[in-house]
């Protein structure tokens, strides 16, 4: 998910998005810990998906 998909969204769009991301995040965890993860790389690229969504949420907060 790009930074710029992301600046148009309103913040409860981001809200939203950002639920969903850290659902992903636990059944990415979930999945890790029973052994049934295959590519490792999606964990990292949920987690940086969330730092950018609560960036963003924290720079239209200020705004």
């Amino acid at each position: 998910m790009k930074a710029a998909e992301l600046r148009g969204k309103n913040p409860a769009e981001l809200k939203t998005e950002l639920d969903s991301l850290l659902r992903a995040q636990f059944s990415l965890r979930m999945q890790n810990a029973t052994q049934q993860l295959t590519n490792n790389s999606e964990i990292q690229k949920v987690r940086r998906d969330i730092a950018r969504v609560r960036t963003l949420m924290a720079e239209k907060a200020t705004t």
